[in-house]
C-alpha cells in the first residue's frame, strides 16, 4: 500500500464524495411561506433523502466510487481503463441528477413555490469535484494504443 501514489485529483474526489454524503441528509428543499406548499408530505425542510426515494440512493453509490477510486491506486491494481474514469463517468451521472432534481423537477408541490438551500448546494459542489477529480486522474494516464487494424 503506496499512500504516495495519492494525487490532488482522487483526493478532491474524495472529498467530494464525502460532501455528497453529508449533502443527502442536509436540508435541500424549502418550501415557500404559502401554505398550500408542501415538499414530501409537509410544510418543513426537506432533504434529499425526504424528498427522493431514488435518488438519494443513487447519489450515496456515487459517493462511493471515489473511495474504491482510491483503494485501486494505493493498492495499485492493473485496470483495463484509465483510472479515474468510472468515477469522472458516476460523478457526472451524480450531477445530472442533481440539476435535475433542483432546477428541471423540483419536488414538492407547486414546484415553483419551493427553492432550494445549502443541502442542494453542498450536493451539487460535492458532485461536481467527484466528476472533476475523477477527470483530473484519467486525464493523468496514458492509454496503451494499439496497432492499426486492431479492435
Amino acid at each position: 500500500m503506496e499512500v504516495s501514489k495519492l494525487r490532488r485529483g482522487e483526493i478532491a474526489a474524495a472529498i467530494g464524495g464525502l460532501l455528497l454524503v453529508i449533502s443527502v441528509f442536509l436540508p435541500a428543499y424549502s418550501p415557500s411561506a404559502n401554505r398550500n406548499a408542501r415538499v414530501a408530505g409537509g410544510r418543513a425542510d426537506a432533504s434529499i433523502w425526504d424528498a427522493n426515494s431514488i435518488s438519494r440512493i443513487v447519489l450515496l453509490v456515487a459517493a462511493l466510487a471515489p473511495i474504491v477510486l482510491l483503494y485501486v491506486i494505493v493498492r495499485g491494481h492493473q485496470l483495463s481503463w484509465p483510472r479515474g474514469e468510472l468515477t469522472a463517468v458516476v460523478g457526472l451521472v451524480a450531477v445530472t441528477l442533481v440539476v435535475w432534481n433542483g432546477i428541471i423537477q423540483r419536488p414538492g408541490e407547486p414546484a415553483g413555490q419551493v427553492g432550494l438551500t445549502i443541502g442542494w448546494f453542498v450536493a451539487l459542489i460535492g458532485s461536481l469535484a467527484v466528476a472533476g477529480g475523477g477527470a483530473v486522474r484519467a486525464s493523468m494516464s496514458e492509454r496503451r494504443r494499439k496497432p492499426p487494424g486492431v479492435l
